[in-house]
């Protein structure tokens, strides 16, 4: 597939981020699109925005859809065919995400598998759902959003990620599951699993949203208690992110730094994340690493499986790279 003009896509997670990107690219490219989100003003916004840049012929639609709901999902998938008036689709980017769940031992068990519903049976509701449809295009791609986190199971001492890195493990086994699956049993089919590093987007304000949250600045001190609990104060306070005797506004002033910097201190921007899996995606590649961090993870990961997760053998070698990249 070195062209996208004349396809059909379909995007998950479409309303912001990388989804929003993916949507605006394909559309200038000569793609439509259906483009669905949890959010229906901002995939609204997006498709409109998509729309307004597509050359003439292209039709950009927004649907209503929370992905780990496989209801909701088939009715999204019946919508787009009627609407775009087709019996099959020949791209599918499964990129929508939520991130929380954060311990298996601590989170509560409704906000852990609330994520990994997302993250993962969203994947799969999808992949079930459109499969048929890109068989029927006879040059279909599957695209599957992993994460560096399903290469690495962490975010750092004392920062554990278990339900995102799970969901995130899981979509990577099963895109390369998929690979001689396919080959064998589907063979008008390819997938490509994708693993972003640090991308500049809203993934923290929308996980808030997605759990019924306000936005950190409006979010009371009984919900900034409950989001950032005593002990985790405690490891951020070691870390030097918090004052030892911080009061619930330095925590909301935490949280909207937080999200600010994450979406405008990233190394690479969701318009340019979503430029590298285009681009992937029309070479042919089934594994597309986005950014420099993600490329450093899979190096590390594996070069010494075993010290993934030794954080003392970890610092020593980001201080021998940092000062040989100095000298």
């Amino acid at each position: 597939m070195d062209s996208f003009s004349g396809k059909l896509a379909v995007v998950t997670g479409g309303g912001s981020g990388m989804g929003r990107e993916l949507v605006r690219q394909l559309a200038a490219e000569g793609c439509s699109v259906a483009a669905c989100d949890r959010n229906a003003d901002s995939v609204g916004q997006a498709a409109a925005m998509a729309q307004d840049g597509a050359p003439a012929g292209v039709r950009v639609t927004s649907h209503a859809c929370d992905v780990s709901d496989e209801a909701q999902v088939l009715r999204f998938r019946d919508e787009l065919l009627q609407e775009h008036n087709s019996d099959h689709v020949d791209l599918v980017f499964n990129n929508a995400g939520t991130g929380g769940g954060e311990s298996f031992v601590k989170s509560g068990r409704e906000v852990w598998e609330q994520v990994f519903a997302t993250d993962w049976w969203g994947v799969y509701y999808c992949a079930r759902a459109f499969l048929p449809l890109l068989v029927a295009s006879g040059d279909g791609v599957l695209v599957n959003t992993s994460s560096v986190n399903g290469l690495w199971a962490a975010l750092g001492p004392g920062m554990p990620n278990s339900a995102y890195a799970t969901a995130k493990f899981a979509v990577r086994g099963f895109s390369e599951s998929l690979i001689e699956d396919l080959r064998s049993n589907a063979p008008q089919v390819r997938v490509a699993v994708v693993m972003p590093g640090h991308v500049g987007t809203d993934i923290i304000a929308n996980s808030m949203r997605a759990r019924g949250l306000p936005e950190p600045a409006q979010m009371s001190d009984a919900q900034i208690e409950e989001l950032i609990p005593r002990d985790a104060q405690d490891g951020l306070t070691e870390a030097g992110l918090l004052a030892k005797d911080a009061t619930a506004d330095d925590l909301r002033q935490l949280l909207v730094r937080m999200n600010a910097d994450f979406r405008d201190k990233a190394p690479l921007s969701a318009a340019a994340a979503a430029t590298i899996i285009l681009d992937g995606v029309r070479s042919g590649a089934w594994r597309i690493l986005v950014g420099e961090d993600a490329k450093k993870i899979d190096e590390m990961v594996r070069a010494t499986p075993e010290d993934a997760y030794n954080w003392a053998e970890l610092t020593r070698r980001a201080t021998e790279a940092s000062a040989t990249e100095s000298a």
